[in-house]
C-alpha cells in the first residue's frame, strides 16, 4: 500500500461511524430464589439444608444465584407480607416450608413457582396428586402421618407406665391425618390422648398444663410452631421431669429425650434439586412431589438419666443416634 492511500485509510478509520461497532456485551440475568420461614433464622436447618444442595449444584451465592431470605420469626400474621416483599423483587422461584406458608405463597401467585415440603399434600389442598400436582407448586413430603404413631410407640417404650399422653400441635387440617394415626395407636395401648394447641391465644394454657403433673409423657409434633417452641420447649418438660419425643431430629441434641423424624437436612438439600430443574426449564406442575426416604430415630441417654428413665436394650437398638 502507497503512503499517500495508507493515510487516507488510517483517516477513514478513525472517523466515528466509519465501522461498525460490535453492541455492547448485556449482563447476564443472575436467577434470584425467594426463601420464606414461619420461624427463625437460627437455629435452621431447612436453609443449611437448602444452601447446601445448591452448592453441591455449582450455585455460589451472590456470584450466579441470589438467595433472598424472609423469616417471619414465629408470627404467622408477618407471612403474606414476606411472600409480597420476594414476588416484589421479581424472584425466579418461591422456595417456602409448612402446609400454611405454602398455601399462603399460592394464593398470592399462581405463576411464580413455588417449592416446598409438608406433611400431606393432597389432603391439604396443596396438590391433585402426588405424581402431577397440577399447578405451580411442588416439592418433598414429610411422611408425618406413617411415622406418628411410631412416636407414641416408642414413648410407650421408654416409659412403660405411660397412660395420658399430651400431644402438642396445631389445628391445621393438613395434620388431621397424623393426629388420627395418633389416636388409633393410642386406642390400642389404652393410653388417654390430650391434644394442645400452638395458636398464640392457647399456646400460654397449653404449656402451663404441662407443667401441672397432669401427664406421663408428651409429643410434640413437628409442625412448625413446636420448631419455633423447642428452645422453650426443651428446658420446659425439663424441668417437670416429662419424657417429651419430638418430630425433629435436632431437638435430641438440643437435650430432648427423643426423636423420630425425616432427615430435614436432607429433605431441604433435596429441595434445591427441585430449584435447579426449574431454574431450568421444568414447570412444578410436571415434577412429581417426592417422598422422604430416610426416618432417623435419636435417643439422649443423658436426660434419660436425668428423668430417671432406664431405656430399654431394645429401643437402643432400633436408634439411629445415641447421645451418652
Amino acid at each position: 500500500m502507497r503512503r499517500r492511500e495508507f493515510i487516507a485509510w488510517l483517516g477513514v478509520a478513525a472517523t466515528p461511524g466509519a465501522w461498525p461497532l460490535s453492541a455492547p456485551a448485556q449482563p447476564t440475568k443472575i436467577p434470584r430464589v425467594g426463601y420464606v420461614w414461619f420461624g427463625f433464622p437460627d437455629p435452621n436447618v431447612a436453609i443449611a439444608g437448602l444452601r447446601q444442595g445448591l452448592a453441591d449444584r455449582g450455585y455460589v451465592l451472590g456470584r450466579n444465584l441470589l438467595l433472598e431470605e424472609r423469616y417471619a420469626e414465629g408470627d404467622r400474621a408477618r407471612v403474606p407480607g414476606l411472600i409480597a416483599e420476594l414476588l416484589a423483587l421479581d424472584v425466579d422461584v418461591l422456595v417456602t416450608g409448612t402446609s400454611g406458608t405454602i398455601l399462603a405463597a399460592r394464593k398470592a401467585t399462581t405463576t411464580v413457582p413455588i417449592v416446598g415440603v409438608a406433611a400431606d399434600w393432597v389432603g391439604g389442598g396443596l396438590a391433585a396428586s402426588l405424581s402431577r400436582p397440577g399447578s405451580n407448586v411442588t416439592g418433598l413430603s414429610l411422611l408425618s402421618e406413617d411415622i406418628s404413631s411410631k412416636w407414641l410407640e416408642y414413648l410407650k417404650e421408654a416409659v412403660p407406665k405411660l397412660n395420658r399422653v399430651a400431644v402438642l400441635g396445631n389445628d391445621n387440617p393438613a395434620i388431621l391425618g397424623e393426629m388420627r394415626r395418633i389416636d388409633e395407636a393410642a386406642a390400642g395401648f389404652g393410653i388417654a390422648v390430650t391434644r394442645l394447641n400452638t395458636a398464640p391465644q392457647k399456646l400460654d394454657a397449653s404449656l402451663t398444663a404441662m407443667t401441672g403433673a397432669n401427664f406421663d409423657g408428651l409429643i410434640a409434633t413437628d409442625t412448625i410452631e413446636v420448631e419455633t417452641l423447642l428452645p422453650r420447649l426443651i428446658p420446659l418438660v425439663a424441668r417437670n421431669l416429662l419424657p417429651t419425643i419430638y418430630g425433629f431430629g435436632f431437638a435430641v441434641r438440643q437435650g430432648g429425650l427423643m426423636a423420630y423424624s425425616a432427615d430435614f437436612f436432607e429433605i431441604w438439600r433435596r429441595v434445591a434439586g427441585y430449584v435447579d430443574r426449574i431454574l431450568k426449564g421444568a414447570r412444578p406442575a410436571d415434577l412429581p412431589i417426592e417422598q422422604a426416604t430416610e426416618i432417623k430415630f435419636a435417643i439422649n441417654l443423658k436426660t434419660a438419666k436425668a428423668l430417671g428413665l432406664d431405656i430399654p436394650p431394645m429401643l437402643l437398638a432400633a436408634a439411629n443416634e445415641v447421645i451418652e
